[in-house]
């Protein structure tokens, strides 16, 4: 047993800044003007969450109790992230600082119909491959959504080293093929994916979920108001949503979800058990809005976990 309790999170590290437009979209970009389209949208609601798939399921482990180590690029306007994580007392020891670029960085604006324009900036995350985790002990590790280069990069060193790691595929999944995909699934112990992504996946490696994880310890395909369906050593178990009392936002619910899968597998609970944390997780954040302002406290979590599944536990 490795003596550390660490998890490496590997992953995008990004602003979003969200802004608001009080109006529709529909009535201000007409069809026929869209080949010399200018515009301009007053928005008098604006706001700056913290996000990233690495930062994100950081905060939820933490959330938890649990030792996150994130494992991301950002750039020279980062400071006010790196005082956010030492705030939280979360290790940004492996946040790499690359000071001649920017954080990868979303602008959104969304109107009434709830219709999004969206802008990416990449920024330090194109360079993750750079950040090099090796000789850093951990229990779990998970290579979340980041360049295709990092991911890779990150799931060598991690397979080099014998930490056994999730793979979420997440937003990524443009970028990944079918030997893409089972390239890394040859390093990987544990795939998890929302059903859509499982779909896709299921499309380009040419086998259905159950058979791909055969050559896993597992695959956790999280399918939104339904819950989630746990795969494992032939088996397929089915896990009942969390209630909510309303869907407020689900930006950040999957990685809400793989804090608690991982918090499972670092305190060796039965996967059954760590996918009921998993969608406990992920219940508490839908009803915040925002990938990171939610903030149950331990009891709380504790008591939800013994409501909807039964199952006892205790989180330090």
């Amino acid at each position: 047993m490795t003596p550390t309790q660490d998890v490496l999170i590997c992953g995008s590290m990004a602003f979003d800044t969200i802004a608001v437009f009080e109006g529709r979209f529909r009535d201000h970009i007409l069809p026929d003007s869209l080949k010399s389209l200018s515009v301009s949208f007053f928005v008098p609601t604006l706001r700056k969450e913290f996000g990233g798939c690495a930062g994100n399921i950081a905060y939820n482990l933490k959330l938890l109790g649990g030792h996150p180590v994130p494992v991301g690029t950002v750039g020279q306007d980062a400071e006010e992230y790196l005082q956010r994580l030492r705030d939280l007392q979360i290790d940004s020891s492996l946040v790499r600082v690359l000071p001649d670029t920017y954080t990868a960085q979303c602008y959104i604006t969304t109107d009434q119909d709830n219709s999004q324009i969206a802008s990416f900036h990449p920024g330090a995350m194109l360079r993750s491959a750079e950040n090099d985790l090796t000789g850093r002990a951990a229990r779990w590790a998970i290579v979340s959504p980041d360049s295709k280069d990092g991911m890779f990069a990150h799931a060598q060193r991690l397979h080099a080293a014998g930490i056994p790691f999730i793979f979420d595929l997440g937003q990524a999944m443009p970028l990944f093929d079918g030997d893409d995909l089972r390239r890394m699934l040859t390093m990987a112990s544990i795939l998890t994916a929302n059903d859509y992504e499982a779909s896709v996946i299921e499309d380009r490696m040419g086998q259905p979920i159950a058979a791909i994880a055969s050559g896993l310890q597992a695959a956790v395909i999280t399918r939104g108001g339904d819950g989630a369906t746990l795969y494992a050593q032939g088996a397929q178990i089915d896990i009942a949503p969390v209630p909510v009392s309303q869907i407020v936002d689900p930006t950040g619910c999957g990685d809400a979800h793989r804090a608690g899968l991982l918090y499972g597998l670092v305190n060796d609970w039965p996967l059954r058990d760590a996918c009921c944390l998993a969608n406990v997780m992920g219940g508490f954040k839908i009803v915040s809005q925002g990938p990171q302002n939610h903030s149950p406290s331990r009891d709380q979590i504790a008591a939800a976990l013994h409501r909807h599944y039964g199952v006892d536990a205790s989180f330090a």
